[in-house]
């Protein structure tokens, strides 16, 4: 008897051709409305008022990343392949020297940055009441993490179906860093008040570093986005450009130590929905499950 199989060839397969959608995407959705107020800034601020850090249109241009990714997802893989694709939010397996990086090591980084800046105990606390303590913390969690579910949890994936780490790393710390630049030019926004330069030195350290992490927590992107938010947490102090330099020391210490994965295959995550074993592995399961025929010679006697 024939084995039945009534798996959908594409349910768990992204294909790689996809990283255009999905940038096109990721692109158009936030540098369109990013765009929108650069060249029409009298009519969008009349419609919608003056655009901020807390503006509903800026919350959609910094989700497009995940739209994008859970669009092209839905497309290939239907609701099913969603929701498994999210199961990676659930994955809170970490080792112990990131964890420790995590919790203390990046706070670290900062209150560091903040001491060779000069400012460490002179500018006063973000903070002023629990009650704006919170509302940072909740606008810090809900605003860029949600990023990690395009960028980490989908782009890089496909990036290391052909790539290793190392580079796929770099490109895509080179495309989210290019990504932000119109945030740049507006000055109602937080990155207007920054220098692009250190900032993108700093998205490629962080790629590198996300990488790495990314691929020793088995594709966890809840642990991609603890390590985002951690970046951008309100509780530690202005340490610009010092934090840059400081990132840019560990991304070298992560690529050292962790130079057989960055620079091989070992452990590297190249599945986006849990349980695609890529094309390789399924062709072999499909070979292995059609039936076999033996030809015998014919004898005469």
């Amino acid at each position: 008897m024939n084995k039945q199989t009534t798996t959908n060839p594409g349910e768990n397969r992204i294909p790689l051709r996809s990283i255009g959608l999905f940038l096109a995407i990721t692109f158009g959705l936030a540098w369109g409305i990013i765009a929108l107020f650069v060249f029409l800034p009298d009519l969008m601020t009349n419609l919608v008022g003056p655009l901020s850090g807390n503006h509903p249109l800026f919350f959609l241009a910094v989700y497009a990343p995940a739209i994008a990714a859970l669009v092209i997802i839905f497309r290939y893989a239907g609701i099913v392949g969603v929701r498994r694709y999210l199961k990676r939010l659930t994955l809170s397996e970490c080792p112990a020297p990131w964890t420790v990086f995590l919790l203390v090591g990046l706070p670290v980084i900062f209150f560091g940055g903040s001491a060779l800046n000069g400012n460490l105990f002179n500018d006063p606390l973000p903070i002023t009441s629990s009650r704006a303590l919170v509302t940072a913390l909740l606008l810090a969690a809900i605003k860029g993490p949600v990023e990690e579910l395009g960028w980490r949890g989908f782009a890089l994936p496909l990036l290391q179906r052909r790539l290793a780490p190392v580079w796929s790393a770099l490109i895509l710390g080179a495309i989210w860093g290019f990504w932000h630049l119109p945030a740049f030019m507006l000055s109602g926004l937080q990155q207007s008040a920054w220098s692009f330069a250190p900032f993108f030195a700093g998205t490629i350290a962080i790629s590198l570093i996300a990488t790495s992490l990314f691929n020793a927590t088995r594709g966890s992107i809840l642990i991609a986005a603890v390590f985002h938010f951690q970046l951008m947490n309100p509780i530690w102090p202005d340490a610009q450009p010092y934090d840059t330099y400081l990132l840019l020391g560990v991304a070298a210490v992560v690529l050292f130590h962790d130079r057989k994965t960055m620079f091989g295959r070992q452990g590297v995550i190249t599945e986006i929905i849990p349980g695609d074993k890529g094309a390789q592995e399924r062709r072999a399961e499909e070979e292995a499950e059609k039936p076999r025929t033996i030809d015998h010679p014919v004898r005469s006697i």
